[in-house]
């Protein structure tokens, strides 16, 4: 990544790591869920939110993974405040009932962290009969945020704190199907394609951030949404791709980004102080960047929240 470190108007690059983002950042009496935290960013995210003082809640798919990510953080970091629960982002009944539970516990929630996500899966259906990168990906966060919202915003009143929407998305949302959004279609497989339907996924996050913030700020709600790239990384994301992987298994060890300078993003708009007050916005390699023409279309950003809405309501 030495190619590419200049650093930008936050004083932070591509070259960042997530600890550096977040160096003398006190975290404590902060609580916080990750999605998608016992590997990669997800879990570098989880340690370093942790070490900064935050307890984090990991949401994870596989539990045995999560206890190992857990106990790998809590032998690092003694004192680190961290919990595993069960959750599947592509079946809406696994969202509801981590929803619930969170809810039920009683906790405070102070930064939602949405990072789970799959990359360029041949075409599949989740449970709920719905295609399985924008069900993962976006559908899935989409219900989550929306259960979640209340206990966030009466968190963001009683401890006079702004609650933070993090959203991980991806430049890959410039690669959505270049003929039109398709969101109505996303169950035709005849109009399939890996990687559009990964970048329309992908897509619909950016969009989801802006209208959600649109609706907080409404509200007069202390609580924002943004959105990011976290940067092509070295992870198991590229697993359904063959030659990509072959790819990040040689050059891009040299090229890309380390899970430290993966996580540093998500890190950085979730706890840094220069983020305070900023909403709506999309974020790459710690500081403001811009998306697509796509991705700053508000009327498109409204529909993708009927069409979400329409879907998360009949199920």
């Amino acid at each position: 990544m030495w190619l590419f470190s200049r650093k930008g108007p936050s004083g932070f690059s591509a070259c960042s790591t997530a600890e550096e983002v977040t160096k003398g950042i006190d975290g404590t009496g902060l609580t916080a869920i990750v999605t998608g935290a016992s590997s990669g960013i997800g879990a570098e995210t989880t340690r370093v939110l942790a070490l900064r003082g935050v307890h984090v809640v990991m949401g994870v798919r596989n539990m045995a993974a999560g206890r190992d990510a857990k106990e790998a953080i809590i032998k690092e970091i003694p004192t680190a405040k961290v919990d595993a629960m069960e959750l599947d982002l592509s079946s809406m009944a696994s969202v509801r009932k981590f929803a619930s539970d969170f809810n039920s516990s009683g906790r405070p929630l102070n930064i939602l962290i949405n990072n789970a996500g799959v990359m360029a899966t041949p075409f599949m259906l989740s449970q709920d009969k719905i295609e399985l990168q924008f069900a993962t990906n976006h559908l899935g966060h989409f219900l989550l945020t929306n259960l979640l919202l209340d206990t966030m915003k009466s968190t963001a009143h009683k401890s006079k704190n702004e609650g933070r929407i993090v959203i991980v998305s991806s430049a890959a949302h410039r690669f959505a199907y270049p003929e039109g959004v398709r969101f109505d279609k996303i169950n035709d497989k005849s109009v399939y394609s890996r990687m559009g339907a990964y970048g329309q996924s992908k897509l619909a996050n950016i969009l989801h951030a802006k209208e959600l913030n649109r609706h907080l700020k409404e509200e007069g709600v202390p609580v924002t949404a943004n959105s990011l790239h976290p940067g092509t990384i070295v992870t198991n994301l590229f697993r359904h791709q063959s030659i990509l992987n072959g790819f990040i298994n040689t050059l891009g060890k040299v090229l890309l980004k380390n899970i430290p300078q993966g996580a540093a993003t998500t890190c950085y708009v979730a706890l840094n102080p220069q983020v305070k007050g900023v909403g709506g916005e999309y974020f790459s390699d710690s500081n403001l960047t811009k998306s697509t023409s796509q991705g700053e279309d508000m009327g498109l950003a409204k529909k993708l929240m009927d069409f979400s809405m329409s879907l998360i309501n009949n199920s």
